[in-house]
């Protein structure tokens, strides 16, 4: 049988995260989230999770959920909560149920990047005056006071793309790339919700955004057959 990273369904995809991992979403937006993935995960009643992604609201029905299901005790994103009325996440914010880490999407991606690159961090222009400069090493760089950022490392990636073979290269489709390539990097097992599946040598090598060797496994978004 050829090798193949594709699983039966997004349940067996996510089957061993644990209590207490650290899960790094794409998407922008809640846009091309892994909604069958996130779901599937909520299904598993986990406690403790740490969940990282560029926003919290406009099509996270997925993640809002795993929030409300009382599996999340963590939350670092740019933009934490939606505009207008309160959601699920800022009332368990204000409770105080639910820790929340705003970083800004710039130093959010370095950090993911930094991670991935296996390096020790990167000094950044962001934060200077601002309390997300406290506690935190500044130098002064070229003339420009830096703040030191430590590398975000997940112990889990939850993508979605739109062309996967079934070794992992992945094609997207429009924003999907948006966050993808920082967080499958950076985490120690990326797992992608896909629309389509082909066979290995399908796919035009100039066309693969995410290549395979990133990707650990894949869980079809439907139940298209593989072709």
């Amino acid at each position: 049988m050829a090798f193949s990273k594709l699983y039966d369904s997004a349940a067996a995809a996510v089957a061993d995260i644990h209590d207490g991992a650290t899960v790094l979403l794409g998407g922008v937006s809640g846009a091309n989230a892994p909604t069958a993935l996130v779901s599937a995960l909520a299904d598993r009643n986990l406690r403790d999770l740490t969940c990282v992604c560029d926003s919290t609201y406009y099509g996270a029905e997925a993640l809002h959920r795993l929030v409300a299901a009382g599996c999340v005790s963590r939350i670092v994103s740019p933009a934490p909560f939606g505009p207008g009325s309160e959601d699920i996440v800022q009332n368990l914010w204000r409770s105080g149920d639910l820790t929340v880490e705003v970083v800004p999407w710039g130093t959010l991606a370095e950090r993911m990047r930094s991670a991935g690159a296996g390096i020790g961090g990167v000094f950044l222009p962001v934060g200077i005056g601002t309390r997300f400069a406290e506690g935190k090493e500044i130098r002064v760089i070229n003339g420009v006071e830096c703040v030191f950022e430590t590398p975000l490392r997940g112990d889990f990636a939850l993508i979605r793309a739109l062309r996967a073979d079934s070794v992992g290269n992945l094609v997207y489709a429009g924003a999907q790339r948006g966050w993808n390539s920082a967080v499958v990097s950076a985490a120690r097992v990326a797992i992608a919700e896909v629309d389509q599946v082909v066979e290995a040598g399908s796919i035009d090598p100039e066309r693969v955004i995410t290549p395979g060797i990133f990707v650990n496994r894949i869980a079809r978004a439907s139940s298209a057959p593989i072709g």
